[in-house]
């Protein structure tokens, strides 16, 4: 029977590293997969998705746009052993739904991996109705600066100051985020960020 998944971390706990191995794990069984990227998150170059460690693997893209169950239906083979998205925190409300009735109707497992909230501590649309919706929540851990577990992402600037307002979604990595614990994201002690 299959499910949807959610895998939700704050910044930099491995999410995309672990759905490349999933889908690495399907390939190794001579089973297929559909990967899906945000559009927007084309640092790595266009339809990819790569982890910080240099694994990478060509990719659909999704926007808010698209129709992922019609997608989805266009794509797959009888070889088509389940759906991994990345940056899942960017789907729409309308596209976790599209999501369920691919894993509902189509009885395809669907595993989603994003963030849980962004840097103001809101959540995101598509987190928030995977949180509801999703079969199984799958918390992927990683670590503040002072080792207890980083639930919160922090956007900071060039003076490792942290940013407490703007739009909610402004692509990057490492030189603009930072994963923290909610003590130091609260006080705005972002520690060392590499």
């Amino acid at each position: 029977m299959a499910k949807l998944y959610f895998y939700y971390s704050a910044m930099n706990a491995g999410k995309t590293t672990k759905l490349l191995q999933s889908s690495f794990n399907y390939k190794e069984r001579h089973m297929d997969t559909l990967l899906y990227t945000f559009k927007m998150d084309n640092r790595f170059g266009e339809e990819v998705i790569s982890s910080r460690i240099g694994l990478q693997e060509k990719a659909s893209v999704f926007d808010a746009e698209l129709d992922l169950f019609a997608d989805i239906s266009s794509k797959r083979t009888p070889k088509t052993a389940c759906i991994l998205l990345d940056e899942a925190q960017f789907l729409t409300k309308k596209q976790v739904h599209e999501l369920c009735r691919v894993v509902d109707e189509l009885n395809v497992p669907v595993l989603t991996y994003g963030l849980r909230s962004d840097f103001l501590g809101e959540p995101f649309e598509g987190s928030l109705y995977l949180l509801i919706l999703a079969d199984e929540l799958v918390e992927v851990k990683t670590i503040c600066h002072c080792g207890r577990k980083a639930i919160m992402n922090a956007k900071f600037d060039g003076n490792k100051k942290i940013i407490r307002q703007g739009e909610q979604v402004d692509i990057g990595g490492n030189e603009k985020y930072t994963a923290l614990c909610r003590k130091h994201f609260n006080a705005g002690e972002i520690g060392p960020v590499s």
